[in-house]
């Protein structure tokens, strides 16, 4: 089920598009400005609007650390901002100058690809904030960008109806008619398909376009045939162009939105319609998911933004994360992992850990050494980061060796709760998540789903002391 939540009226024209980070949202408009919000109470962030464009702001994306946000325009450039405080880092002119139609950065934030309406592609190094590479398409405007989540090749989409494939050095390596009447866009699961018969790993990538479809997509990397793009199926449901299309952070939910004013969400996995979403007056421009919650942001030329809420039982990597003390960690599947990485912030390198077969066992056995050499993670900081967070989870496994009693854990955190409450649905939570689940304009109960019939939050003292009790208890403790 998905719940419509909130809806954003800031902008004065056109939406053009959206796009999240783990804390924020971003949006952009035909009215030259780029908003950015917080996902706690989806209030503007006080250094927004963005304002520096002079003309329509077709695309905006942040970087992987969520630190950096990107934004291009018709005036022939791509701005580089400061997502903390909002100072306009760089200018990224296009050495063409022409109209700038979309923007992505690669996983590693090593690069940061613009595209324009003369078919130009550039594609800028990030840290010294100069042009790396450059080329052209065949033919048309470049409206769509996608990189792997390896990071090693990254896909364009053009209104003459091409997808290509390109490697880090800019080389081209395939081209595939996909779209008759254009491509719109494009995007690339992290969840990676097996084939069992024959060993590969292919990435599965979506197109969208003028011809009404939504077309599914392989790519393979084989030694002797190169680089394929294989056609899987269609997704069929919209009445007119569709617009955009994008994955889910853990691949099994794949959402459109159209001409036809409609928003639908299919099931990766089968192509089946899961939801149809109408609440858009206009076209239905722009649509994203939240990488760490269950939320999805649809923007259209009705000058809105909607955000939709999932129910919780719906397939999300955020809501999948095991207590440590509850499984052993070394027990961990690739999607615990993927799980557990965006609870830690980290959700940009869940494609990379799932293309690696990262598990538990893996995990735990991850070195400074197998970062920079086998996962090819070339940020320092982002090294370390996972190191530190890796060392934090060894941590919480030596110090509890018993199962917590799950009436112990909040429903929401699965986390030991230190200040238990009771809410009107008659369930004990921690305090502190519950008011974040309250002031997140959420009226529904996190365990049934229901309406709450009230607000109001009691202190389960009774909870509180059995807590204590069994803290104190010696026997728990290695």
């Amino acid at each position: 089920m998905a719940t419509l939540i909130h809806t954003l009226v800031d902008h004065s024209d056109d939406v053009n598009y959206c796009a999240f980070s783990s804390t924020c949202l971003a949006t952009c408009s035909l009215d030259k400005t780029i908003r950015v919000y917080s996902l706690n109470n989806f209030t503007e962030l006080p250094y927004s609007p963005l304002k520096g464009h002079t003309y329509a702001v077709h695309c905006c994306c942040f970087s992987p650390s969520g630190h950096v946000l990107a934004s291009c325009s018709t005036d022939g450039t791509t701005m580089v901002w400061d997502a903390r405080d909002g100072r306009m880092l760089a200018v990224l002119e296009q050495p063409s100058g022409s109209p700038v139609r979309v923007c992505r950065f690669s996983p590693e934030s090593t690069y940061l690809v613009s595209g324009a309406a003369d078919g130009s592609v550039v594609l800028w190094n990030m840290q010294s904030l100069k042009l790396y590479r450059s080329g052209n398409v065949k033919d048309g405007s470049l409206v769509a960008c996608a990189f792997s989540p390896n990071g090693n090749f990254f896909v364009t989409g053009s209104s003459c109806g091409d997808l290509t494939i390109w490697d880090d050095k800019m080389r081209c390596l395939n081209n595939e008619k996909a779209h008759d009447l254009g491509v719109t866009c494009c995007d690339i699961s992290s969840q990676l398909i097996s084939d069992g018969e024959h060993g590969f790993r292919y990435f599965q990538m979506a197109s969208c376009g003028q011809d009404n479809q939504i077309k599914l997509w392989l790519i393979v990397f084989t030694d002797y045939l190169g680089v394929e793009l294989k056609y899987k199926c269609t997704l069929n449901g919209h009445s007119a162009p569709v617009l955009a299309c994008a994955f889910s952070y853990d691949g099994q939910m794949l959402v459109s939105g159209s001409v036809d004013k409609c928003v639908i969400i299919y099931e990766t996995s089968t192509g089946n319609t899961l939801h149809t979403l109408s609440q858009h007056t206009r076209y239905v421009t722009t649509c994203a998911f939240a990488p760490c919650s269950p939320l999805l942001a649809t923007g259209s030329m009705d000058k809105t933004v909607n955000i939709w809420q999932f129910d919780l039982k719906q397939p999300c990597a955020a809501n999948t994360v095991k207590n440590e003390s509850k499984a052993a960690v070394g027990d961990w599947s690739e999607d615990d992992v993927s799980a557990w990485l965006c609870a830690q912030d980290l959700a940009d390198l869940v494609g990379l850990f799932k293309m690696n077969n990262i598990d538990g066992k893996e995990l735990l056995n991850l070195t400074k050494e197998s970062l920079t050499n086998e996962l090819k993670i070339e940020s320092l900081g982002l090294r370390s980061k996972v190191l530190q967070k890796i060392e934090d989870l060894k941590m919480k496994m030596s110090s509890i060796s018993v199962t917590i009693p799950d009436e112990f854990l909040c429903p929401i955190t699965r986390e030991l709760m230190k200040d238990p409450v009771i809410a009107a649905d008659g369930y004990s939570y921690e305090r502190e998540a519950m008011e974040n689940w309250i002031s997140n304009k959420r009226r529904s109960s996190p365990m049934t789903n229901l309406p709450l019939p009230s607000l109001m939050l009691t202190p389960n003292r009774t909870l509180k002391m059995a807590i204590g009790r069994w803290l104190e208890t010696p026997q728990k403790y290695s």
